[in-house]
């Protein structure tokens, strides 16, 4: 694991959109895992710069996200596909069709887990992976425990 440290969050969100930028170019067809929240957004300007001045090209790249709030439709502004598409997706070119979201309203929770587990084997993985760490040592919305789990799950 390579550690790097930036002076302020402005330099980290260049940085970051900078590494994912390079894995887009080196990689037009690369799948990224994406996360959501406060801490992403600055990233996501970046990334949506780099595409709208530099021509850095979205159209091949696929995209899982890390979660969604069960409950809530695609359509709800407290949903993470709403957060996505209004912070991300609309403003890059990238096909709807390759942005892979978790189903909040979905009827079984442990079928729709396995089921994107399955979507993300099938593009071969993720390349690189966008996380977020809280203030209380989460990730994603994986809360601090004794165990981790490595699949898509429930919290």
């Amino acid at each position: 694991m390579k550690l790097i440290v930036e002076k302020n969050y402005n330099n980290l969100s260049k940085r970051a959109a900078d590494i994912l930028g390079a894995m887009v170019r080196e990689k037009p067809d690369c799948v990224l895992g994406l996360a959501t929240g406060s801490t992403p957004l600055g990233i996501y300007r970046e990334l949506i710069k780099m595409n709208q001045r530099e021509g850095l090209d979205f159209s091949r790249v696929k995209t899982f996200n890390l979660d969604e709030y069960c409950g809530l439709s695609k359509s709800d502004p407290q949903s993470y596909h709403y957060y996505m598409e209004h912070n991300f997706f609309s403003r890059i070119n990238i096909k709807p069709e390759n942005t892979f979201i978790p189903d909040g309203n979905c009827e079984d929770v442990a079928l729709e887990c396995e089921r994107y587990d399955q979507a993300i084997e099938a593009h071969g993985g993720l390349d690189i992976l966008l996380l977020g760490l809280g203030r209380n040592g989460h990730i994603g919305f994986n809360e601090p425990s004794a165990q981790l789990s490595l699949d898509t799950h429930l919290v």
